[in-house]
C-alpha cells in the first residue's frame, strides 16, 4: 500500500480509487482551459472518479524555437486560479526553476516537476520546502528503481507529499515504451505512482520540428496501467486535439473520456 496524499479535497494513494489528473497539454487561451475542465469536471462527477486539473502555463521543453509554450508564469497563474475557484477544482502545473516555485505554490494545490528536471536536486527541495503535494515525473531516462533516490531528496525536508509519475523510457531514437513492472517497483516505495497515458505515447521529436504521437493505443495503456495498479492516470485531454498547439498527436478527445472511464473504472471495480 502507498501514502495517502491529498491535493486539495482529493484523497489518493493508500486503498483510494485511481485519481484522474487531466486538462491540455498547454493553457492556449481562457475559452479552451474553461470549456475542458467544466467538462471534466462533469465527467468526472458523473462517474464519482476524483479529478484534479493539469495544464502548462509553460512548456519550457519544447523540440523547436518556434514552438508554442503557453502564456508565461503569471497569465497561466491567474488562469488556472479563475478555473480553481469557478470550478472547484483542484490544479496542479509544472515549475521549471526554483524562482517559479514560490509564486506558483500560491496558487496551485500541487505542484509538478517535469520528467527532464526530475533530477535536479535544489529544484526538487524547494519545492518539497513548500509543503505541497509534488508530482515528479520520472525521466524517460531512468530506471524505476533510480526513483528511490529522487524520493529520498525530497524527503528530507520532512514534507512526504510526493507521488511519481511514468510516463514512458527512451527506446532508440524518437520512440517511447513502457514497462509495467515499473509501476509496482516503484509503488514498492512507499508512494503513489501515476502512469502518464498520453506522454507515454509521445513519439518525441518525431515529427522534425515537434513530436509525433500514437493517440489509438491511449485505451489499451490505460486499461493495462489500473490493471497493474496505478494510484491514477494522467492525461492530456483537449476539445479538438488535431487543433491543439502542443502535442496534438498524442491528446485525446475529450467526447472520448466517457467511455474510457467507464472501462477504467469497471477494470478497478473488479479488481479492487
Amino acid at each position: 500500500m502507498t501514502r495517502e496524499i491529498n491535493i486539495g479535497d482529493i484523497l489518493f494513494g493508500g486503498n483510494n480509487p485511481p485519481v484522474l489528473i487531466a486538462g491540455p497539454c498547454v493553457i492556449e487561451n481562457e475559452d479552451i482551459t474553461f470549456i475542458t475542465a467544466k467538462r471534466l469536471k462533469e465527467i468526472c462527477d458523473n462517474l464519482s472518479i476524483p479529478f484534479v486539473f493539469k495544464s502548462s502555463y509553460d512548456k519550457a521543453n519544447r523540440t523547436a524555437l518556434s514552438s508554442f509554450r503557453g502564456p508565461g508564469l503569471e497569465k497561466g497563474l491567474r488562469i488556472l486560479s479563475d478555473v480553481r475557484s469557478k470550478f472547484d477544482i483542484p490544479v496542479i502545473s509544472d515549475v521549471h526553476s526554483v524562482e517559479e516555485v514560490k509564486p506558483a505554490s500560491e496558487v496551485l494545490d500541487a505542484l509538478q516537476i517535469p520528467a527532464f528536471l526530475c533530477r535536479q536536486t535544489d529544484l526538487i527541495l524547494s519545492a518539497s520546502r513548500t509543503g505541497k503535494p509534488v508530482n515528479v515525473k520520472k525521466g524517460q531516462f531512468l530506471a524505476p528503481w533510480d526513483v528511490k533516490n529522487i524520493i529520498e531528496k525530497f524527503i528530507s525536508t520532512g514534507n512526504q507529499n510526493i507521488f511519481i509519475t511514468e510516463r514512458g523510457t527512451s527506446f532508440g531514437y524518437n520512440n517511447l515504451v513502457v514497462d509495467f513492472r515499473g509501476l509496482p517497483i516503484m509503488r514498492s516505495f512507499g508512494y503513489p505512482v501515476i502512469f502518464d497515458v498520453t506522454h507515454s505515447l509521445q513519439l518525441p521529436g518525431g515529427e522534425g520540428s515537434c513530436s509525433g504521437g500514437q493517440r489509438e493505443f491511449v485505451g489499451p495503456l490505460a486499461r493495462a496501467a489500473v490493471a497493474v495498479g496505478a494510484d491514477g492516470l494522467f492525461m492530456e485531454v483537449h476539445p479538438e486535439p488535431d487543433k491543439a498547439l502542443c502535442d496534438g498527436p498524442n491528446m485525446i478527445s475529450i467526447d472520448n473520456m466517457p467511455d474510457l472511464l467507464r472501462t477504467i473504472k469497471d477494470i478497478y471495480n473488479t479488481l479492487a
